[in-house]
């Protein structure tokens, strides 16, 4: 895709975080399933409910700033999801790979709050006020997630994974 102005960027971005949204959707259930920890498995599966409502709420931006997304792959997500894969794949089952498993989750929360940050300067820019609301409500939950990873790492899996 030929990117030559704002809003191009924006359908752009747009596409971009809906391809890893969808990308998160199949990974969720194969980290939740890799878990240990109960609270850390319910964890990721509040969360792949929660994303669902996200690419839903993408959609209702799309539909209400009148575009259509692109066809393109998030490569940068691709490559956070193979790097959680490894970590399931290479390390064994308990509290160890529950932390591995914390800190993948929220390497992709990072570059989701990173992704939907930009994606609101540009609708602001493009006057979507309406794209801006849905869109911020979706960087709120991307930050309490990362809030809710951080809390479990720090109360629960890192004494695990310390064996205290």
């Amino acid at each position: 895709m030929t990117v030559k102005s704002i809003n191009d960027l924006f359908v752009h971005s747009l596409s971009d975080i809906y391809s890893a949204e969808k990308q998160m959707t199949r990974s969720l259930p194969k980290l939740s399933r890799a878990a240990s920890h109960a609270d850390l498995s319910a964890a990721f599966i509040t969360h792949l409910e929660e994303t669902q409502g996200q690419i839903e709420r993408i959609d209702q931006v799309v539909e209400s700033c009148g575009i259509r997304l692109k066809r393109v792959k998030c490569v940068a997500m691709e490559g956070l999801i193979e790097e959680g894969q490894e970590q399931i794949d290479e390390i064994e089952k308990g509290p160890v790979l529950d932390a591995a498993l914390i800190a993948a989750a929220q390497k992709v929360e990072h570059y989701e709050i990173a992704a939907y940050g930009s994606l609101i300067a540009l609708a602001k820019q493009l006057g979507e006020t309406h794209a801006v609301t849905l869109l911020l409500q979706t960087l709120k939950e991307e930050k309490a997630t990362d809030e809710k990873l951080t809390l479990l790492a720090e109360e629960k899996i890192a004494a695990e994974a310390l064996g205290r």
